[in-house]
This record gives C-alpha cells, sequence and structure tokens, in this order.
C-alpha cells in the first residue's frame, strides 16, 4: 500500500521547532518539509536531501520587501505543490504556510494547523485566516478554545 504524502511546512525558528515535534510522524508516511531558507535551516538538506524544500525568508518587519517575498513565496508555494502533490498538508504557521494552505484548499486537500504555543491569549494572524477552512485546527492551550471554539485542545507539542 502507497504511504499518503503530507507536506510538513512553517516558518523558521520556534514554528519550525514545534513542527519538528512531529518528526517521528514522518516515518509514517511519504513526507516533504518547506521552510524559510536560512543558515539554520540550510543545514535540514543533508537529512531530509531531496524531500525537503525552501522558501525566501521574510517577516512583515520588513516593510519594503515582505510583500514581494510574499507573493514570490506563492508562486515557489504552487511549484512545491504541483511537484509534491500532497495529500495532506500539516503546519504550525507562520506567514509562509499560509500560501500553501490556500493553495492545497483550493485543490480539495486536507489542512491540518497547530497554532502556535507562543500565543496564549490572541490569535496569529495565520491561524485567524486558516481557521476558517483548516480540517483540523489544534490549539495548544485550552484558554485558545474560547477564541477558536471549533479548535481541538492537543496539548503542548513539545
Amino acid at each position: 500500500m502507497q504511504k499518503k504524502k503530507v507536506l510538513f511546512i512553517s516558518s523558521t525558528g520556534g514554528h519550525l521547532q514545534e513542527l519538528m515535534q512531529l518528526k517521528p510522524m514522518f516515518k509514517d508516511y511519504d513526507s516533504y518539509i518547506i521552510t524559510e531558507k536560512t543558515p539554520s535551516t540550510i543545514t535540514l538538506r543533508k537529512e531530509y536531501k531531496s524531500k525537503i524544500g525552501y522558501l525566501i525568508f521574510g517577516t512583515k518587519d520588513h516593510i519594503l520587501t515582505y510583500p514581494f517575498k510574499l507573493l514570490a513565496n506563492c508562486f515557489i508555494s504552487l511549484y512545491y505543490f504541483f511537484k509534491i502533490r500532497p495529500q495532506y498538508i500539516v503546519t504550525t504557521g507562520a506567514h509562509t504556510a499560509g500560501p500553501m494552505c490556500c493553495i492545497a484548499k483550493l485543490f480539495g486537500k486536507k489542512i491540518i494547523y497547530i497554532e502556535t504555543m507562543a500565543n496564549v491569549t490572541k490569535k496569529t494572524v495565520t491561524g485567524r485566516i486558516i481557521y476558517h477552512f483548516a480540517d483540523l485546527f489544534i490549539v495548544q492551550w485550552e484558554s485558545m478554545l474560547e477564541l477558536y471554539p471549533k479548535a481541538v485542545y492537543g496539548g503542548f507539542i513539545f
């Protein structure tokens, strides 16, 4: 039986650290990872070889270049989507995961979103958007169920 294709995607930093807590699951699926290309993530190529892809690093703090990087990442995400053809998208956010989730949903794929543990009382921008169409939305704090009533409390990912 062929394993299901699952794309694990997140921004760098804490979002990627949370996503990598799911590493034991990678072997159960035909898994791929996408994150932003930075000096700290380029080393992942050694372990994951052709099963990893990179987006352009950029944060909302870079006001002048962010819109262009976001647009470029939309096209790069489209490329990876058609290259990998995942059945499921699993993400811990943030901004780099948004375009991939939107593309995947347009093509009828399942989205599993895990809201970051960094937010205890406030929604993230990406979570606020993806909550409306995620097939499974997981929060790591029970208090977040007040903000996301249709979410599932999953406990801490660490």
